[in-house]
């Protein structure tokens, strides 16, 4: 007889549980889709300063990446698996090996670097863009720093790097950043149809 008064109250339980459970949760939330992207960008450009706010890190004591490391940065509609790779020459001669499986790119430069620093961003960003492997994939091109007085423009940026040619055809975005303006970071990133 207690057996039956226990399982009873057993199947009270798991009724009522069931009950507060549809009334109150509305189900199991859906499932993100995750999106393996890759980021890049010559050293001191901001990458790891930018993806640590993205994740809602601290930033104090940040140390540039002399390898690379993976950030899942979460957005309302999806997550991208974000694969950050250090920026020092020693470290650029091995981007390619990280490209495979890669969805996107995100670029990050420094809009307040010297001519020379500008224009060896530029190169890189051209090997980039006709990358056997990157050369299909959309392209977020994040001119950084832009809060600084000696900031380069969105338009200078898109003028000197010659953009509108060479990505001809290509799918790419360029836009200011700032880690003091991380909404605009955000809103930055492509939703889809965007891109």
């Amino acid at each position: 007889m207690s057996e039956h008064i226990q399982l009873t109250i057993a199947l009270c339980r798991i009724g009522f549980y069931t009950c507060l459970r549809t009334l109150c949760c509305k189900g199991p939330p859906t499932p993100r889709p995750e999106y393996d992207v890759v980021c890049i960008g010559l050293s001191g450009a901001g990458k790891t300063a930018l993806l640590s706010r993205l994740c809602s890190e601290g930033i104090d004591g940040i140390v540039p990446t002399t390898g690379f490391s993976i950030k899942a940065v979460p957005f309302p509609n999806a997550v991208l698996n974000v694969k950050e790779l250090g920026g020092s020459d020693n470290i650029k001669k091995y981007w390619s090996r990280y490209y495979q499986g890669t969805q996107g790119v995100v670029f990050v430069l420094d809009s307040t670097v010297s001519d020379e620093e500008m224009a060896a961003c530029r190169s890189e960003l051209h090997l980039a863009l006709q990358h056997p492997q990157l050369c299909t994939l959309p392209f977020l091109i994040l001119a950084n720093h832009q809060d600084s007085p000696d900031a380069r423009s969105v338009a200078e940026i898109k003028k000197y790097f010659e953009l509108e040619p060479l990505a001809r055809g290509k799918r790419w975005i360029l836009e200011g950043s700032s880690i003091n303006n991380m909404e605009a970071v955000r809103e930055s990133f492509p939703r889809p149809g965007r891109i």
